[in-house]
């Protein structure tokens, strides 16, 4: 029992490690994924090819003013960032990362803790992360933060509908909630991923995944095309980057779900290791993010609901009920 407490802390220590580096170092690559795709060189002066620039953006964060608004909730208004942040790295706890390996004669498994309902655990602790934003919307007294808050609970609330309902049908399929049963039911190749089967359910978690994520088109929970800056509009230094270090850490999460739910895991890719195959699986779904940042337009907050309840939803409803129709038959 001390061996798998001592095992689950370390493996918990380095997940942390990795993604919140990882997450750092996602602000770099979108600033240069950007000025590639608009023809501008990005950052290029703080170190070689501006590599320095993370270290110069985290002392900045660390060193700026840290102020709280006179009239606001200290406590909730300290605690929001945290939330945030916290929450996008729990999810991952039950998310196997890479396939098992031996180090040293030792057996690693590359999962902080194999819950039987690591699917429902994932999508729960993003959907706590929710209260993040709203918090701090609503703690720092400041009438267009509390107006950010409401968006943020109206965008979340309701594309957590969709992404559950688009997962359900790949449930109903491999009649389990864990990430590795979803894993091993598609280790018979590229022809068994359940893109194929639910080639619906895919699309529309990956548009579901975009809004939970914040990220353009539907980036209307801290609008960077506004004045102010919504939930977030009184933050500064470290707290306002948490924010964005739990935004950067769920689209991680979002690219490992989509990975092992729907193209194979971590299986062996052809000619490709198991371990190799989902990073690359991962790196893609990052850079299609950025990709769309920079070839979409913001949409409305109208047509943001309008999209979810009278296209995405319906859609969602009816696959699921085919799915189940076509199992019982």
């Amino acid at each position: 029992m001390d061996g798998y407490i001592i095992a689950t802390v370390i493996k918990a220590v380095l997940v942390l490690s990795i993604i919140a580096a990882l997450a750092g170092f996602g602000t770099y690559l979108e600033r240069k994924v950007l000025a590639f795709m608009q023809r501008r060189l990005g950052p290029m002066h703080v170190g070689p090819y501006g590599l320095l620039q993370l270290a110069a953006d985290g002392i900045k964060l660390f060193t700026k003013e840290d102020f709280i608004p006179s009239g606001a909730n200290r406590l909730i208004f300290m605690i929001a960032p945290m939330i945030t942040a916290a929450t996008a790295f729990i999810a991952l706890a039950a998310v196997p990362l890479l396939p098992e390996f031996k180090l040293f004669g030792v057996t690693v498994r590359p999962i902080i803790s194999d819950l039987d309902i690591g699917i429902l655990f994932v999508l729960g602790m993003m959907a706590a992360g929710l209260y993040g934003p709203l918090l701090a919307g609503m703690a720092q007294n400041n009438k267009w933060g509390l107006l950010g808050a409401a968006r943020t609970a109206a965008v979340f609330l309701s594309y957590e509908v969709v992404t559950g309902l688009s997962i359900l049908a790949p449930i109903m399929i491999v009649g389990s909630l864990s990430l590795i049963d979803f894993n091993n039911y598609q280790a018979g190749g590229m022809g068994e991923w359940l893109i194929w089967k639910q080639p619906l359910a895919f699309v529309l978690f990956l548009i579901a995944g975009f809004a939970e994520t914040n990220r353009t088109p539907f980036d209307l929970i801290e609008n960077e095309s506004e004045i102010i800056a919504g939930y977030a509009t009184e933050y500064s230094g470290m707290r306002w980057g948490m924010f964005f270090i739990g935004e950067y850490a769920n689209m991680i999460t979002i690219g490992f779900l989509a990975s092992l739910v729907f193209l194979g895991g971590f299986n062996d890719w052809g000619f490709l290791p198991g371990g190799l195959a989902i990073i690359l699986k991962v790196s893609f779904f990052f850079f299609f993010m950025l990709w769309v940042r920079a070839s979409w337009p913001h949409i409305r907050p109208d047509q943001l609901m309008w999209l979810c309840w009278k296209v995405l939803m319906p859609l969602a409803v009816i696959n699921v009920t085919i799915t189940g129709f076509v199992m019982m038959v």
